[in-house]
């Protein structure tokens, strides 16, 4: 009878398209990393660390053995930072990607997937997921379904770990360069429109400030980058471009004289600055989610941030500042 109790239970949280499907196998097998990003709008305030107090029994309950907990804003920071995190947790052996997403409303979502064992991290589809209204609920909810699930983890943690990510940060702040690239009037310059860099970026998707935004806003969002690149790139920019509309490798770029790429990262922008190995100490406000651009040279894998830290929350202001400092010898 408890079990039909407990089945009941997490039938009543868990999200119509997600209700048929059991826990991944990875997560009742395996270890698993735990990703958290945390509206700092929602209330009552709590830090992503408390989160993962909160949260690491309810997971352990529900078969699960977590081993590392990380904010979901420094992990997918840039594609090179998510490569580096990925060497870490392929030694570790993880095999699944958990995300625990707190939104503005104080709503939680919990997604869970395989590790893909690379940048990616997690798979663009068959991620399982459930909502909850807040943490409290969503702790409920792991725990009746710890009730119905077999798992195979037994030498679990009994507190939440916080590893160091420097290894995984250290070697790409290493290759950002704080200058202009050469030749770039020799080279035409790859412009990636949204969707065209990849499976890389989906992590990024789970964010708190962007989680279950409509599929309307997010095409008209596209279609106003692409009106907006064109306008300010043939207002700023001299030389060749070309948009990248689907995804191509680094060799079929450079067989088509593109040597360089536009790259763009969206982050607090204290997080980005250390990132790419940049003094904060005169940022007014270090938590505000800002766009920066970047050249990424393909032959030598080298990352052009400009010589003027140029970042902005608007990105056409940043583009627009980051094409202007091409400028500068």
């Amino acid at each position: 009878m408890k079990y039909l109790f407990a089945l009941l239970m997490v039938l009543a949280f868990l999200r119509p398209s997600m209700a048929q499907n059991s826990l991944p196998e990875t997560f009742l097998d395996g270890k698993s990393v735990v990703l958290i990003s945390n509206s700092p709008q929602a209330r009552p305030p709590i830090s992503w660390t408390e989160l993962a107090h909160a949260i690491h029994g309810a997971l352990v309950s529900a078969g699960g053995d977590p081993v590392a907990y990380y904010e979901l804003e420094d992990v997918a920071i840039s594609e090179e930072v998510q490569a580096g995190f990925a060497a870490m947790f392929s030694k570790r052996m993880v095999a699944s990607v958990v995300i625990l997403t707190r939104k503005a409303n104080g709503g939680t979502v919990l997604n869970i997937g395989p590790f893909t064992n690379n940048k990616n991290m997690i798979p663009t589809e068959g991620m399982w997921g459930m909502d909850a209204s807040g943490i409290d609920q969503m702790k409920e909810s792991l725990s009746a379904i710890g009730q119905t699930v077999k798992s195979k983890n037994l030498m679990v943690l009994e507190v939440p770990e916080f590893p160091s990510g420097a290894n995984a940060t250290a070697s790409a702040a290493q290759r950002y360069l704080n200058r202009n690239p050469l030749n770039l009037d020799v080279f035409k310059l790859g412009i990636p429109l949204s969707g065209a860099a990849g499976e890389s970026g989906y992590l990024n998707t789970f964010r708190y400030d962007l989680l279950g935004k409509s599929e309307e806003s997010i095409l008209a969002e596209q279609n106003e980058e692409r009106n907006g690149l064109q306008a300010i790139f043939t207002q700023s920019y001299p030389h060749q471009v070309e948009f990248l509309s689907s995804p191509k490798s680094d060799a079929d770029l450079i067989k088509e004289r593109v040597q360089f790429v536009l790259m763009r990262v969206e982050a607090r922008e204290a997080d980005l600055m250390q990132n790419m190995g940049l003094n904060t100490d005169n940022l007014q406000d270090g938590n505000r989610i800002v766009v920066k651009y970047y050249i990424r040279f393909l032959v030598r894998n080298e990352l052009y941030i400009g010589p003027v830290w140029d970042a902005d929350p608007d990105w056409k202001v940043s583009l627009g500042n980051f094409l202007n400092n091409l400028k500068i010898k």
